[in-house]
């Protein structure tokens, strides 16, 4: 099979790749675009490192070939922050200690991103159920739940002082 042009939306921008079958979304965000904050972890789907959102769902971007999203939107960790502010939800993560090695961490935001837009008064159990596909060898999940929880509030309440420790 010849390559082919895929167009999608990154972040708000419009790019364009020339793709050999079977490359998949992840290597052209990190290896073609730069963008990073999505891991290669186990390759196989299972451990999240690699969540970034497609046309509103979290998918792991290590199993999508890149020419069966032509012409999608496709948003990772680096398109979270605004203005050089962190998003809620990432400052929630620093302010709840949720964080540790780092490895996980992008992937766990796009995946409590996706929820906390589809369900903005998400539940603990939404939470875990949301995150359930990202793997986290260091934290041990309740600082993650409870930072995620802790931007739903923030959001729903629009105060922005439940996440930043001023």
């Amino acid at each position: 099979m010849p390559s082919r042009i895929v167009t999608l939306t990154v972040n708000d921008q419009d790019v364009e790749f020339l793709a050999k079958p079977g490359t998949t979304l992840l290597t052209a965000l990190r290896e073609h675009l730069g963008l990073t904050g999505a891991k290669r972890g186990c390759a196989q789907g299972g451990c999240g490192a690699c969540t970034v959102i497609v046309d509103d769902r979290p998918v792991p971007s290590c199993l999508i070939p890149l020419e069966t999203i032509d012409g999608s939107a496709v948003r990772t960790v680096e398109g979270l922050a605004a203005d050089g502010e962190l998003s809620p939800l990432q400052q929630a993560f620093v302010d709840g200690f949720a964080t540790q090695c780092g490895y996980c961490t992008a992937g766990m935001l796009m995946s409590a991103t996706a929820l906390l837009e589809e369900r903005p008064n998400a539940t603990r159990e939404d939470v875990i159920r949301a995150i359930s596909g990202n793997v986290c060898r260091c934290t041990g999940y309740a600082a993650i739940v409870d930072a995620v929880l802790m931007a739903a509030d923030a959001q729903r309440t629009g105060d922005a002082r439940l996440v930043a420790a001023e």
